[in-house]
């Protein structure tokens, strides 16, 4: 199982949200480029960037910082936030994204997500699939939708898409333990999904469970931040692998 850890990005500054709700704001780093490095240091591979301001304008707008992490270090990234034309997707891929990670513009605009999927081949775009009550949120989280979370997924798994980036919205930065039931679902009715799990992981030994449940990888915030899990067990996990 991949381990990710996320930079979500309001200001050009790396923070953190609960439960997607912005007034939740707390700015853990002033230098999301310092903090990228310290996780390469650690042996981390790939690294969840969020362009939180993207996500609430409807345009891409951390681009730099995107630039300025994929040029001065080796990390895999897969870029979110915001990512609403063909322009966006162009400036994501050409600032050094490894992925994007479309959620909002795959209920809004399917064609154009389809588009994309054709385009740039489905190990390059992951859906984002976050979730309220098994209902897919969209906006930055700022709005529901009325779709339903799995077969959500099982409809863009037939248009190909590999990939998915599953958030319980209930549980993110809420330190409370990640939703096992729900992945454990997904996993089962959309038969062979790589998922990743996103929201809630508050300790280390949640992430052999993750791994043992079959998610391909898992998206890792708060939790390290706030000094629940350390980027020395995170190394260590890497390299038991």
């Amino acid at each position: 199982m991949r381990i990710i850890p996320a930079i979500d990005i309001i200001d050009g500054k790396c923070v953190r949200l609960s439960k997607g709700d912005y007034d939740t704001k707390i700015i853990y780093n002033e230098n999301p480029l310092e903090v990228a490095k310290s996780f390469e240091a650690h042996g981390i591979e790939y690294l969840h960037l969020v362009d939180l301001d993207g996500a609430k304008s409807s345009k891409i707008v951390n681009y730099k910082i995107l630039e300025q992490i994929a040029s001065q270090t080796s990390l895999k990234i897969d870029f979110g936030g915001g990512l609403k034309s063909d322009d966006d997707l162009r400036i994501a891929f050409e600032s050094g994204a490894n992925q994007i990670t479309g959620g909002s513009i795959a209920v809004k605009n399917r064609a154009i997500f389809e588009k994309w999927i054709s385009e740039y081949g489905s190990e390059k775009i992951i859906l984002g699939a976050d979730a309220k009550d098994e209902k897919i949120a969209v906006s930055g989280w700022l709005e529901d939708s009325n779709e339903d979370l799995i077969p959500f997924i099982q409809d863009y798994q037939n248009k190909g898409i590999q990939y998915v980036i599953c958030t319980d919205i209930a549980k993110d930065g809420m330190l409370e333990g990640p939703s096992f039931d729900l992945y454990g679902k997904i996993l089962e009715e959309a038969k062979g999904i790589k998922l990743i799990a996103s929201g809630g992981i508050s300790t280390f030994d949640e992430l052999p469970k993750l791994a043992e449940l079959g998610c391909e990888g898992t998206i890792i915030g708060k939790a390290i931040y706030e000094g629940r899990i350390s980027l020395k067990q995170l190394e260590d996990f890497i390299i038991r692998k």
